[in-house]
């Protein structure tokens, strides 16, 4: 995330990077797909509005981060969110992945796996849904996905989308998978985010 902090502050917007809960250099014991590393999100933009009240916050969420950001429901809502590349449920998250590893038939493997998941994280499938969430974030969003990631496709993005409330605004990366879409295209991916910011956190006066 360092390069999109670096563009945004010379775009003169400040930039707060986390480590989500068991990530980086945070505390945890395990990942739990955004269902805790949601109390990320909330503690930092507590602390973003104890420290510039006065300030619009805007949240630029990556897979994960995306997720943790829509199962935040961070209240108040941001001024403006940026979902990439982020599944709509834990059960096409692994569908897909194992789809990818073990080819057509890995997903018929995803059913055992997800059986195991209150044993290890205490979660049900029920608590990682993002896209049983996003209606009711109450902020701009523009969604963002690569037209060949596999990892999310970009049916499910749609999905996502439609489920979304306005207003909203979906863009493809023609080309790129589940990857770093500032890295993947650096000028197109400057341009649509900050024309998306710009509208949302600058007073136009």
């Amino acid at each position: 995330m360092l390069r999109r902090a670096r563009f945004l502050n010379r775009a003169g917007y400040a930039a707060l990077l986390i480590d989500l809960p068991a990530h980086g250099e945070s505390s945890g014991d395990r990942v739990t797909f955004g269902a805790r590393e949601a109390s990320g999100v909330v503690a930092a933009l507590d602390y973003m509005r104890r420290e510039l009240p006065s300030e619009r916050i805007g949240i630029i969420g990556v897979s994960m981060g995306a997720a943790s950001t829509v199962l935040a429901q961070p209240k108040p809502a941001p001024d403006a969110i940026v979902l990439e590349s982020m599944y709509p449920t834990i059960d096409d998250a692994l569908a897909n992945r194992l789809r990818m590893r073990f080819g057509p038939i890995g997903a018929s493997l995803a059913p055992l796996l997800l059986w195991q998941l209150p044993f290890r994280t205490g979660l049900s499938t029920q608590d990682l849904r993002p896209i049983q969430h996003v209606s009711s974030l109450g902020a701009p969003l523009l969604i963002i996905s690569g037209a060949d990631d596999r990892h999310t496709t970009w049916a499910e993005t749609q999905r996502i989308f439609d489920a979304a409330a306005e207003p909203k605004e979906l863009w493809q990366v023609n080309g790129a998978a589940h990857v770093d879409l500032h890295a993947f295209n650096p000028e197109a991916y400057e341009r649509r985010i900050l024309d998306f910011l710009s509208r949302h956190l600058r007073d136009e006066r």
